[in-house]
């Protein structure tokens, strides 16, 4: 079980925009974290086709209107990311089991390696400077992410039509 968190230092003021400002510089040296680890694992390949790689590597299948969805692109675009994709041996495309008319989108050995890689490198990454980060310091930021997660993530919300009796 894990420990308690214990008192938290105290936290921006919502109002203050110097807190907004500054939090928005430290979301900035996450992103920097993040983006370096990605383009030490493959750097050829540009964020929109990682961002379609990790949405198809966590749903798939995938057919292209759900990952035109996902990215918020128009399915041309979205067609042309997954052309890049396979050409570079990462995406596999087949007619989908339940309608043939559809096509459905999978990662290949290689893309699942590529986004195992690139896990890895964001997880060693981020292992490195917390483990600078003194013990209070890491248990605070684990605290202010956790209320950050739960205030970012959507809760689902029931079907208005279903029969919930």
């Amino acid at each position: 079980m894990a420990a308690p968190l214990g008192p938290v230092p105290p936290g921006p003021d919502r109002d203050d925009p110097a807190d907004h400002t500054r939090l928005e510089a430290d979301a900035s040296a996450l992103t920097l974290v993040l983006a370096k680890a990605t383009a030490s694992v493959y750097p050829k390949v540009p964020a929109a086709q990682l961002r379609a790689l990790q949405f198809i590597g966590d749903h798939e299948p995938v057919n292209l209107t759900r990952l035109t969805e996902e990215l918020g692109t128009i399915p041309s675009s979205a067609s042309r990311i997954c052309d890049r994709l396979q050409a570079s041996g990462l995406l596999d495309r087949r007619p989908a089991t339940t309608d043939r008319r559809e096509v459905e989108l999978l990662l290949t050995s290689d893309g699942r390696s590529l986004l195992h890689r690139l896990k890895e490198a964001r997880r060693e990454g981020l292992a490195h400077i917390l483990d600078a980060m003194p013990a209070p310091a890491r248990t605070a930021l684990l605290h202010g992410l956790s209320e950050f997660a739960a205030i970012a993530t959507p809760t689902p919300q029931p079907h208005p039509h279903r029969d919930t009796a």
